[in-house]
């Protein structure tokens, strides 16, 4: 093929017919079935699927209005763990929020707590809380034992 016909056929004025000698005679089409596109090894699991099978969800909720409660309190409801962000949101539209998670957490005996300034941890019954605070603090002392 000439440096024109080439060029022309890159800019899709000809049909470039020399691509054939490129193609693998053992490939036939339609050999797939129907079911067969993307297929995984069943041994693979993805990694969502996985955390919900063990309960290792944790939600995060950034509501921008009162209406936006109703997210925070699904996933809760469902046992998993919120982290609930009030900085994008009206002081007072925050304390609704805040007023209508702790009745949340109360009714379902979950916990609340204030991670950072307007931003809250929810938390279900079954769940625990575990601090990177250093023994001393937890416990009146390690050392001071009678």
């Amino acid at each position: 093929m000439g440096s024109v016909r080439k060029a022309s056929a890159w800019l899709g004025l000809v049909d470039d017919n020399d691509d054939e000698r490129y193609y693998d005679d053992d490939y036939s089409e339609g050999t797939e079935q129907p079911g067969d596109a993307w297929v995984t090894d069943p041994r693979v699991k993805v990694a969502s699927d996985t955390a919900e099978e063990k309960g290792r969800r944790i939600g995060t909720v950034t509501p921008d209005s009162f209406r936006d409660a109703r997210a925070l309190g699904e996933l809760f409801r469902e046992g998993v763990p919120v982290i609930v962000n009030l900085t994008a949101m009206e002081p007072a539209d925050a304390k609704r929020v805040v007023d209508f998670a702790a009745g949340l957490t109360f009714g379902l005996r979950g916990t609340i707590e204030r991670v950072a300034n307007r931003v809250f941890l929810l938390t279900p019954a079954n769940t625990e809380i575990v601090t990177g605070e250093p023994a001393s603090r937890r416990e009146a002392g390690f050392f001071n034992q009678s």
